[in-house]
């Protein structure tokens, strides 16, 4: 407790030796979490164990270890009544990369990296969707700024056709514009310039 007093979480610990956790692993200090006001079940538990890894990787797999389990509907309702659980709206990420095909997987890999670099959130999709117009709806659904579409036809030209979701033109269409593959990070000024136009 010496060190949870320099640690400043004294406050929080009380030390309670009838409690026991049900795993028959733990060979030590076992471990507890509960609400302030002590009205829910634990949130989570935890504890050591010497001899659990030994048990599944053999003997030279002798680590001393800490681990714990982590109650969702415990900490979703207690969230809850604190009116602490965070409003999603979509997942807020700057891009949404899209192949047009499998074997585009690749380049719209590397575009992601590229956009990665250039500081920006980025979700890539795993699978291509069986209509072009589910893409953009993904894309819009999960709260992205924007979508890029990684085409046959444009990856030939050495660009990418991308989609600003939030940025209407003056008759209030989305904007797009091709943008090199070496100049992504000259996207902004791509959209501002079609913007005024």
């Amino acid at each position: 407790f010496e060190l949870a007093q320099d640690y400043g979480i004294d406050d929080y610990l009380i030390f309670d030796a009838s409690v026991v956790r049900g795993l028959a692993y733990y060979t030590g200090v076992v471990w507890e979490a509960f609400d302030r006001r002590g009205e829910l079940r634990a949130i989570m538990g935890g504890g050591r164990y010497d001899r659990l890894l030994e048990l599944y990787g053999g003997e030279k797999c002798q680590i001393p270890c800490v681990g714990f389990g982590f109650g969702d509907c415990v900490i979703m309702e207690l969230l809850t009544e604190c009116g602490k659980v965070p409003e999603f709206q979509g997942s807020g990420v700057d891009y949404v990369v899209c192949a047009f095909s499998p074997d585009l997987y690749g380049p719209a890999a590397n575009i992601s990296a590229k956009l990665r670099a250039c500081g920006w959130s980025v979700d890539l999709m795993p699978t291509p969707k069986k209509k072009v117009a589910a893409s953009f709806k993904h894309a819009d659904q999960a709260g992205a700024r924007r979508m890029v579409f990684v085409a046959p036809d444009e990856i030939a030209k050495g660009v990418v056709r991308i989609k600003d979701l939030r940025t209407k033109d003056k008759s209030g269409e989305a904007i797009q514009v091709d943008c090199p593959l070496d100049a992504l990070h000259t996207v902004d000024e791509l959209v501002e310039k079609a913007a005024a136009k």
